[in-house]
């Protein structure tokens, strides 16, 4: 008795008659990954219609002086430039400064990813990163500020402060702000 694998197109469902057929894909970031890159498997016809519709996109830091981490952003190449009203982007990218760049992108995706953290957790909430801060560990923060800040202390990493405009907007903390504000005569 023989067997015989059959194979399917994660996006579509469709069984695949030809091996040739199927393509691999690595999604590396999207909004419910929460533990890395992830592989599927498509028909390549299924993505034929990437290329017309895929974005050109820019993503850069901004560093706000006095904050341990930069904000990250993604956002499309053509709002990017419209940021440039005296002088073209294309002029100002090529006449900026350089700045060390990490490594080549293919050495990067050759490497694992390391495992990501999710702030979402008491584990985790409150602890010095980059990027946007979600709302589930805004509200963790809020309803466990003290907890947090222990365990930061522990951890040896800065804590919360509400006296620090930075925290109190990073983290949503305006009414604990209030709330602690002691009354002046």
């Amino acid at each position: 008795m023989g067997q015989k694998m059959v194979r399917f197109s994660d996006l579509s469902g469709k069984v695949v008659d030809e091996e040739g057929r199927l393509v691999r894909v690595v999604v590396h970031e999207h909004p419910d990954l929460t533990a890395g890159p992830v592989e599927i498997e498509a028909l390549a016809e299924e993505l034929t219609a990437v290329e017309d519709v895929a974005l050109d996109l820019v993503r850069f830091d901004i560093h706000h002086p006095g904050q341990d981490e930069p904000e990250q952003y993604v956002m499309e190449a053509a709002t990017f430039d419209q940021l440039a009203t005296d002088t073209p982007m294309a002029d100002i990218l090529h006449s900026a400064r350089r700045t060390p760049a990490g490594p080549p992108v293919a050495a990067r995706t050759a490497q694992p990813a390391p495992e990501k953290i999710n702030y979402a957790t008491l584990e985790h909430a409150g602890k010095p990163h980059k990027g946007r801060t979600q709302d589930a560990e805004k509200t963790l923060v809020r309803d466990h500020l003290h907890e947090i800040n222990q365990r930061l202390t522990a951890e040896g990493h800065r804590t919360i402060d509400l006296n620090n405009p930075d925290h109190v907007n990073r983290y949503a903390l305006h009414t604990l702000t209030e709330e602690h504000r002691t009354p002046t005569d």
